[in-house]
């Protein structure tokens, strides 16, 4: 058995191959070696004041592949057939394994003042000096293990730093308010149907339309409300993320979701994003798959690699088999090679009860 072989295009515009392992994935027996919560890693930076993060040149493809296992993630091109000798991405139990080979590599000093994700690594000090000698530790473990950093995504001895969608500090954690204010910064009305595609609704369809100076305190202070910080909760690795997706002409907009101690749905985190000229001209079926990509792309640090599948929820029925497609070509092949990262389920939900997603998917539509 041998897996086609797709190019994945990265946020700097060059090419990552990846193998498309779905049928693979399929047979292989779950790895149930716990990815570590994001509430527990973040538990431990109390009393933390100043931080350095690395991140991982390769990721996965520093761990070995079993020596007979090779043949397993044999991959089909024009050239021949291939088998990869350390783990690619795209495998089911990869982030299991990472993490299982990380925490190995920092297991005595793990939590103390070093905390892992994947690939993401974060060490925190208490004054300069610890801080230094942390340093100088972490990275000589990382040598000793012919592990690389990519120095542009490094950060060293800061203050506040950006660590799994929250912003952490002396001063304690917080949401990043950049993840709401870009995705309901609505501006003011100026007419009906920009109203119906804003959280307002008008009150009465025959009644004439005016913005008045209630109408503008009551939506500035809704846009302050969904601002604040207590709108988004702290994500929990270890529990399910719900992804609400949706698309029009024009933009996509997703919320990230998970239930909380009150058993109710709350957002972690909105996105709203317009369309490229060229992303406008896709049909309706691939700018709906596009909105679910651009959604995980943005959140990959989070939903990568979960234990419980997140559940995609899609307007657009046509999606639902999606997982299922065996013969699939170009960006629909691309996607599919990127999808196959995640553990995931698509659901059909109505447009009429999806308005949420629907909302930031037709933010500026009207404005361009």
């Amino acid at each position: 058995m041998a897996s086609p072989v797709i190019f994945v295009k990265k946020k700097n515009g060059s090419l990552r191959m990846c193998i498309d392992y779905r049928k693979l994935n399929d047979m292989t027996v779950k790895n149930v070696y716990p990815l570590p919560r994001s509430s527990d890693l973040i538990e431990k930076l109390q009393g933390a004041k100043i931080f350095s993060k690395f991140d991982l040149k390769w990721g996965y493809n520093l761990v070995r592949i079993k020596e007979g296992d090779e043949w397993k993630t044999a991959f089909k091109t024009r050239y021949g057939l291939f088998e990869y000798l350390v783990m690619p991405f795209g495998l089911t139990n990869a982030p299991a394994t990472f993490q299982h080979f990380m925490n190995d590599i920092f297991r005595d000093i793990l939590d103390i003042y070093v905390i892992i994700y994947l690939d993401d690594i974060l060490v925190f000090s208490k004054n300069k000096e610890e801080h230094e000698q942390h340093v100088r530790e972490v990275l000589s473990r990382l040598q000793r293990h012919n592990l690389y950093c990519n120095l542009a995504k490094c950060f060293f001895s800061v203050e506040e730093i950006d660590y799994l969608g929250l912003i952490v500090s002396p001063e304690g954690i917080r949401v990043d308010p950049a993840k709401v204010v870009k995705a309901i910064d609505w501006s003011v009305p100026s007419k009906v149907v920009q109203v119906q595609d804003s959280p307002l609704q008008p009150d009465k369809k025959n009644h004439p339309w005016e913005w008045t100076d209630e109408c503008a305190a009551a939506f500035e202070q809704l846009k302050e409300a969904l601002r604040s910080a207590p709108v988004l909760i702290i994500p929990d690795i270890s529990k399910q993320f719900f992804l609400e997706c949706n698309a029009s002409d024009f933009a996509m907009g997703a919320i990230l979701s998970q239930f909380s101690d009150d058993n109710q749905l709350h957002p972690v985190a909105f996105l709203s994003k317009a369309m490229t000229p060229a992303e406008r001209n896709y049909d309706i079926y691939h700018k709906e798959l596009l909105a679910i990509v651009k959604a995980l792309k943005e959140w990959q640090h989070l939903l990568e690699g979960t234990a419980l599948p997140v559940q995609i929820i899609t307007d657009h029925k046509n999606l639902e088999p999606f997982k299922a497609t065996k013969d699939l070509r170009g960006r629909l092949a691309r996607w599919a090679g990127f999808l196959s990262e995640f553990n995931f389920q698509l659901k059909y939900r109505p447009g009429k009860i999806n308005g949420k997603a629907d909302i930031l998917s037709r933010k500026d539509e009207h404005d361009l």
